[in-house]
């Protein structure tokens, strides 16, 4: 092969490592910025986020309320920080719940096969079967309105997700040359999934974390919209925009900004996934 065809089959791989690149750089300086926002709350919020002032209320962004402030005189901006560390707490809770309930039920079911796979196959379809939002809702009403019985409900709604990766790329590992070259030698199943499966698997469930973190935090938007997330008057989100429906012509900012901060932070966990997966994948 010539430098002139080499230059040819490497071109179109630099625009997509450059795409990748972009979109794990956005990704992650956005993520980072609301991580900073919600864990620093108690630094950069200037205001308490439950006290009110009957002498501002609904007033529009100024120079001591920067966002504004709501109906009962709360500063918008506090409330802003304070309510992403709700969103945040509940979609790692429930990422961390999804995950460690459905990646093992997952590699059980693609590593034994049998009746197991069956058995585990039957029970991931039943629940994806079901809209995940509506399950957790559903699961939320059970549980009670808070945000540890939040968190497990988008948690448990969201274990199908993992399972059905989990397995399906454990079913592929195990049919790889190299796997079956193992089991001939001896090579128990223990071992089998420690030093083959387990580092395989590790890269697709990576990017369904970060994906699943945008689900989870626009379902706790919405569970906390509904009132079955933090109960008010903690500030959250979706608490903000409920409150701000009854206001979108007289005080459009009390909706513009936690609908803001609920979009940026999913697109940037979606872009962060993106940006990992094209990173990951050795086909690119």
């Amino acid at each position: 092969m010539t430098d002139a065809t080499a230059g040819q089959v490497r071109a179109p791989r630099r625009p997509r490592r450059l795409q990748a690149d972009l979109s794990l750089l956005l990704g992650g300086a956005i993520v980072v910025v609301f991580l900073v926002a919600a864990l620093g709350a108690p630094l950069f919020a200037a205001h308490d986020p439950l006290a009110s002032d009957w002498l501002a209320v609904l007033q529009p962004p100024s120079d001591v309320h920067p966002l504004g402030t709501d109906d009962l005189g709360r500063d918008v901006f506090s409330r802003l920080l304070w309510g992403a560390q709700a969103s945040l707490i509940a979609g790692v809770g429930a990422v961390l719940i999804a995950m460690s309930i459905g990646v093992p039920l997952g590699i059980l079911a693609g590593f034994s096969r049998g009746w197991v796979d069956i058995v585990v196959s039957r029970l991931t379809d039943a629940l994806l079967a079901c809209p995940q939002i509506m399950l957790a809702i559903a699961l939320a009403m059970f549980l009670g309105g808070s945000l540890l019985n939040a968190a497990v409900a988008i948690g448990v709604s969201t274990v199908p997700v993992f399972a059905r990766l989990a397995r399906a790329r454990t079913i592929q590992i195990c049919a790889e040359v190299y796997v079956e070259a193992a089991v001939s030698v001896g090579i128990r199943a223990p071992r089998l999934l420690v030093v083959h499966v387990l580092p395989n698997l590790a890269a697709p469930v990576l990017v369904q974390v970060s994906l699943t973190m945008a689900v989870a935090i626009i379902s706790e938007a919405g569970l906390s919209f509904l009132g079955l997330s933090r109960p008010l008057p903690a500030p959250s989100w979706g608490a903000m925009l409920t409150v701000g429906k009854d206001f979108i012509e007289s005080a459009p900012w009390l909706s513009v900004w936690p609908g803001l901060c609920i979009c940026l932070v999913v697109v940037g966990f979606n872009l962060l996934g993106d940006g990992i997966r094209s990173r990951l994948d050795p086909r690119r």
